[in-house]
């Protein structure tokens, strides 16, 4: 009887291993928003793939600062990303090479050229194409701050920090701060909000290496440049972006366009960062 009863299909552990294969095959490929208390570990445990190729595959995403509603890729188990490259990458709804490439780093000419027949403008969904990523680089170490509001646990960096930032400019010359850097009524740490009644492109604060040029969710456009002495600057809720991933850019180069409000200004939100922890540009900037 014992051996009867264990041998039925609807026991609850067939249903809880059935369930659990089923909510693997549900999310690997897709874009899964963070919820309260997710980590990259548990999201590549739901999805079925290796950790580290869920982090290869979000070059762009700060482990250690993942923001409710973020999004993340999360690769299916016909895509691989080997440490040296090159990726195997599945086409989806909306991709260019030009995106992927931005996502990822690396040229748009060095795709085109690594997919030899693929037509660029006629990308077809599910589509397998390979990234030319660099031979001994890992994107998976690449720690880009999350541009999004901070949460109340993290904790500004002090001014000390910042002293070395002091004669950088502002990212645009003729500006309002329409929302100043701190926390709201609830508590949450915001990033400054500057607006503008020109269309005129923010500019780099500061000499520094792009980490991140692409859109993220309810951001917008982002701009997320990297500079000495480990502070970043992030330029986010652009209409079109003028630079790319990867590549190195001085003091004044114009990153982006402006997005534009519904009275006809332009606005720009804009962080800083020492070490990932959200600083005061009002107090760093010239």
């Amino acid at each position: 009887m014992l051996g009867g009863c264990a041998a039925q299909p609807d026991s609850p552990r067939g249903d809880s291993s059935a369930n659990q294969h089923q909510a693997q095959q549900s999310i690997a490929g897709d874009w899964v928003s963070i919820r309260r208390g997710d980590t990259l570990g548990q999201i590549a445990q739901r999805a079925g793939v290796p950790l580290v190729r869920l982090q290869r595959f979000n070059p762009g995403i700060d482990p250690r600062g993942l923001a409710v509603g973020q999004r993340v890729l999360v690769p299916g188990h016909r895509e691989r990303a080997p440490s040296g490259g090159p990726y195997r990458y599945q086409i989806r709804p909306g991709d260019t090479f030009s995106s992927v490439a931005r996502r990822f780093g690396v040229s748009p000419q060095a795709v085109v050229a690594a997919n030899q027949g693929v037509e660029p403008t006629d990308l077809e969904v599910g589509r397998l194409i390979q990234l030319p990523i660099d031979v001994g680089h890992d994107t998976s170490s690449s720690q880009a701050p999350d541009p999004a509001p901070a949460s109340p646990s993290r904790q500004p960096a002090s001014d000390s920090q910042s002293a070395k930032t002091r004669s950088w400019p502002w990212p645009l010359e003729d500006y309002t701060i329409a929302r100043h850097f701190g926390k709201d009524e609830h508590g949450t740490l915001q990033p400054m909000l500057l607006t503008t009644p020109s269309d005129e492109s923010p500019r780099a604060v500061a000499d520094g290496q792009v980490r991140f040029a692409s859109e993220m969710r309810q951001l917008g456009k982002v701009v997320i440049i990297h500079h000495p002495d480990n502070l970043q600057s992030v330029y986010a809720r652009c209409r079109r972006l003028l630079v790319d991933s990867g590549q190195d850019v001085t003091q004044g180069t114009p990153l982006c366009e402006p997005g534009q409000t519904n009275s006809g200004d332009h606005e720009l939100l804009f962080d800083m960062r020492h070490g990932g922890k959200p600083m005061d540009p009002a107090r760093v900037l010239r």
